[in-house]
């Protein structure tokens, strides 16, 4: 008997784990997904309340040539010191996360984003290996095929880098890096970019710079990205 109920009692627990665990983590959300919702619901509203007392944005100034998708970042340690929120969220850099929280859309509708922290060091890391490959080859380039005009996929084992691989946040798929002319490397979202348009009722314009349709459909920013505009049919990398 006393075996019995222990074993009844080992199928309850794990049959209300496996209902809790259905509610933190609803179907096509992962634990990270989870923890940056809350995050970025959190300084949302510690920002908003920030405007509207002091009547600018807690903004960490970043210079002229910072690319559009890694500048706004908000100053969460200023948000704490003075009272808009009792800690800063683990996901966020300072607290040893992996994700820098920007403004976006900051002169009209200030939304909190997140630049995954993990893609920008994986970038960076290609592009010392390019550097490094330009400096010892008389400026050529470990360039694979063109994949758009004047865009470049990497020779990744040419460039001495053959095992670094980069996930997207958007989908989960590998994602190829990208470099122009210059040996300037980038990482392409033409594939997250088709699976949005392709779930969505979305028509894109000839002149519409397809990341806005990253940037509205998730938590993060297109960091580390090109202009895509709607050619032939397909999201294209172009340069601006």
């Amino acid at each position: 008997m006393k075996k019995t109920r222990i074993v009844s009692l080992l199928m309850m627990v794990m049959l209300l784990m496996s209902v809790t665990t259905g509610c933190l983590y609803p179907e096509g959300n992962s634990s990270q997904s989870v923890s940056y919702r809350e995050s970025v619901n959190r300084i949302q509203m510690a920002v908003d309340d920030f405007q509207k007392e002091n009547g600018v944005l807690p903004i960490i100034n970043a210079n002229q040539d910072t690319p559009r998708y890694e500048k706004f970042r908000v100053d969460l340690v200023k948000l704490k010191a003075m009272g808009f929120m009792d800690e800063i969220p683990n996901t966020a850099f300072e607290q040893g996360g992996s994700g820098y929280f920007l403004i976006q859309n900051e002169e009209t509708d200030p939304t909190i984003k997140v630049m995954d922290l993990v893609t920008v060091q994986k970038v960076n890391d290609v592009q010392q290996a390019v550097d490094k490959y330009k400096l010892q080859h008389a400026n050529q380039l470990p360039n694979a095929q063109e994949l758009y005009p004047n865009i470049y996929s990497i020779d990744l084992a040419k460039a001495g880098v053959p095992s670094i691989k980069l996930s997207s946040v958007y989908s989960g798929e590998d994602m190829v890096f990208l470099m122009d002319n210059n040996g300037q490397v980038y990482v392409d979202y033409a594939y997250d970019i088709m699976q949005v348009i392709d779930k969505s009722d979305h028509k894109p314009k000839d002149d519409e710079d397809l990341r806005v349709i990253l940037l509205n459909s998730s938590y993060y920013v297109p960091v580390k990205s090109l202009t895509y505009k709607w050619i032939n049919g397909a999201p294209a990398a172009v340069q601006s």
